[in-house]
């Protein structure tokens, strides 16, 4: 099983609209496609920094085959989006996980 997290950062003004963004616009596309399972979303709450918040998305999926074929045909649009959202606000990195049993 392997974790699909990506790590944003925004101004502390855009988190409310941001989690409500993730909550129903982004999670439910994200998902709809099935390749990406089990979405999480988190506030990172050892950050520090009083003019931004961080979170994690984290979606579950079986290989990165799965992952590559969501970015290509969903994930990139997504963020693109996103972007347009939040007009250039926030930054984000992504990462994948492999879960250890």
């Amino acid at each position: 099983m392997l974790i699909y997290n990506t790590t944003y950062q925004m101004d502390v003004n855009e988190a409310r609209n941001f989690v409500i963004y993730i909550h129903n616009q982004f999670i439910p596309t994200a998902l709809a496609q099935g390749d990406l399972k089990n979405a999480r979303l988190a506030r990172i709450l050892s950050h520090k920094d009083p003019e931004s918040e961080c979170f994690s998305l984290q979606f579950e999926a079986e290989n990165t085959a799965d992952i590559h074929r969501w970015l290509i045909e969903k994930g990139n649009k997504l963020n693109e989006d996103m972007l347009k959202v939040f007009n250039n606000q926030i930054v984000g990195f992504s990462t994948i996980m492999e879960v250890i049993e």
